[in-house]
């Protein structure tokens, strides 16, 4: 290749050297650049929602009320700031069927009270849409393939909240083992909802209310290194069970001394 450029004519090689100079000067602006679309997060946090017919419009209201609270609360924010990164990544989705996932929130950074509030009203200003029957599975499927795409987190978690057992889409107990083996982690919020789980076969019918639901999520959704689940009782302290699992979740350590002080607020 030397050899081809010094039989090149001297204002060839002039203009080749400049371009090769001029490739190497972009690469060192954009190299940078592209590392910075991929922070480095604490965590990379997705929040599945269920949207399925047996949340009815108050009760949607109140679980959209109850992220917008937590997100912005006082002891989020310092659990977000206590970690190595200060910073955390955020999608959020609504799901139902097997096929019914839609995104809300794409992936955000939120780092401090300005970027949290960004957020919590985007939260607020979207529109609700409800969807027949309830996959758990179809919902973690979805969410696995969400995570690497904009930011490098220490960790990866889905949150699932809902108010139903799995009744649509691939079997529950194995859609898990795929999704654990990734090295992710999920969570589970069941909702103990007095009112009857609609979307039974064929997405019709309905079911009585199930009281054993948070064992269900014990032994069938949640999983991973540090998983957990906390039960609301219904949906009107759904806002203080997301918030208590919020900070849970911030914090890599449930034991640490930063976790303990989010909690006191301190």
């Amino acid at each position: 290749m030397t050899c081809v450029i010094a039989r090149l004519p001297v204002a060839h090689r002039l203009r080749l050297i400049a371009g090769v100079l001029v490739g190497l000067m972009f690469l060192a602006v954009v190299a940078p650049a592209a590392a910075q679309n991929n922070p480095d997060v604490d965590l990379e946090l997705i929040l599945a929602i269920d949207a399925s017919l047996s949340v009815d419009a108050e009760e949607a209201h109140l679980q959209r009320q109850g992220y917008i609270s937590a997100l912005t609360d006082p002891k989020v924010i310092k659990a977000i700031q206590s970690g190595t990164n200060g910073q955390i990544a955020v999608y959020y989705f609504e799901w139902a069927s097997e096929f019914y996932q839609r995104t809300v929130i794409d992936w955000t950074l939120i780092k401090d009270e300005a970027s949290a509030r960004a957020v919590a009203e985007k939260l607020a200003a979207a529109p609700y849409r409800g969807e027949r029957r309830t996959s758990i599975s179809g919902a973690i499927r979805f969410a696995a393939g969400l995570f690497g795409q904009n930011f490098k987190g220490e960790r990866r978690v889905i949150d699932v909240s809902g108010d139903g057992r799995n009744n649509s889409g691939p079997p529950m107990e194995a859609t898990r083992a795929e999704v654990l083996a990734k090295g992710i982690v999920i969570n589970g919020l069941p909702i103990l909802n007095d009112k009857p789980s609609f979307g039974g076969f064929g997405g019709y019918g309905g079911y009585g209310p199930d009281p054993n639901l948070d064992k269900y999520y014990q032994e069938s959704v949640v999983g991973g290194p540090g998983s957990f689940m906390i039960p609301a009782e219904n949906f009107q302290s759904f806002d203080q069970a997301i918030l208590s699992k919020l900070i849970r979740e911030i914090s890599a350590n449930p034991s640490s001394r930063k976790f303990a002080d989010a909690q006191r607020g301190e």
